[in-house]
């Protein structure tokens, strides 16, 4: 900050007079003041590089390849991570949240917030999500269309995202290992200039990231290529009934 680099000084004196103590004074509080927007700004990012680094040395997360085993039921998929959703009363509020982490935003992405179909949930409620790569769903070529991927999970009994659920799964995964991008299985929202997008969430090693990719029925998607997609829906109250009732029960 500029003020550490300046050579501010208070008058010279015995220490006792007026004007020196104001001086003082002024000086300290402008020093206190200043530490608390640094170490404040240092709580509340969770995104950059640095804390993504320090997430996941406390955490000792580290990236896992897409797996290629082919799947023949919804039961051969573990649940991957469950995040909650309908946590903010507005999109608005939501990408204030991003901006507040130092969740970095793409152009895109940015579009897609921003556009009146881009809505979040009016109650709070917790999403199961599941992640799997097209080679997992029994495709053996190079690339597939995003429109046969989408046939394919639905078949299994999985569930497209709430577009929600790509900022809320930046906000609430912190510890992701560099090089991963996952794909936010969703209907794709069209930009300002009437573009089809989905979201990705994706650490490329310079930070946390939302960014924004083709969502046509026709666009190719490499086999290799990780998506989020959604077990169940559930809302938050009736889980959390449901653990009451558990801590209650004899054991």
């Amino acid at each position: 900050m500029s003020f550490f680099r300046s050579r501010a000084r208070c008058p010279a004196g015995n220490g006792y007079s007026s004007a020196t103590r104001i001086c003082r004074y002024v000086l300290a509080s402008m020093l206190w003041a200043a530490c608390v927007v640094l170490f404040a700004g240092n709580a509340t990012a969770q995104c950059t590089a640095r804390d993504v680094l320090q997430n996941q040395l406390k955490l000792k997360t580290h990236s896992a390849p897409a797996s290629q085993q082919p799947i023949g039921s919804a039961r051969d998929v573990a649940t991957w991570k469950t995040i909650t959703i309908g946590t903010f009363a507005d999109p608005l509020k939501l990408r204030n949240e991003l901006d507040s982490k130092g969740c970095s935003v793409g152009g895109q992405a940015a579009e897609v917030l921003a556009r009146p179909t881009f809505t979040v949930s009016s109650q709070k409620t917790n999403v199961e999500l599941v992640d799997l790569s097209p080679a997992q769903l029994g495709f053996t070529s190079d690339n597939v269309t995003l429109a046969n991927v989408y046939a394919r999970v639905q078949q299994l009994g999985f569930q497209l995202a709430a577009a929600e659920v790509g900022p809320q799964l930046r906000i609430q995964y912190f510890d992701q290992p560099i090089g991963e991008f996952l794909i936010i299985g969703m209907d794709p929202i069209k930009t300002w200039s009437g573009e089809p997008i989905i979201l990705n969430v994706a650490n490329g090693g310079a930070g946390l990231i939302l960014i924004g990719q083709d969502g046509r029925p026709e666009a190719d998607i490499p086999v290799s290529s990780r998506f989020i997609f959604v077990r169940a829906y559930q809302p938050a109250a009736s889980r959390e009934a449901v653990g009451s009732v558990a801590a209650i029960l004899p054991p």
